[in-house]
């Protein structure tokens, strides 16, 4: 996947990101995975979030067009969809090796 190198996030994904990882039990590595963005940027959101900071982040950006924050809702929902079909493959290939007579 390619990552953007120094993107603009709105404050609704920063804040979702944050949320994933603080209340989401999920580790900084997994989630910034999951989202497509450096571990080391989630893990300064989650650290500027903890001090009160994360609405500050960003403050300096314009602000998203309509076209932008489409964009990024596809992208995460594609990146969700990819991995629910990996966990899909992965279910049928265990399945089919075990309906294969003489496998048990």
């Amino acid at each position: 996947m390619d990552r953007k190198s120094h993107g603009c996030y709105s404050k609704e994904f920063r804040a979702e990101a944050v949320e994933l990882v603080v209340e989401g039990g999920v580790s900084a590595y997994e989630a910034s995975r999951r989202l497509c963005l450096p571990k080391s940027t989630l893990e300064n959101w989650v650290r500027a979030f903890k001090t009160g900071k994360l609405a500050e982040i960003g403050g300096q950006q314009r602000p998203l067009t309509e076209v932008e924050q489409e964009l990024e809702r596809v992208k995460r929902e594609l990146a969700q969809i990819k991995q629910e079909r990996d966990i899909l493959k992965k279910a049928a290939a265990y399945f089919a090796k075990e309906s294969l007579p003489g496998t048990r």
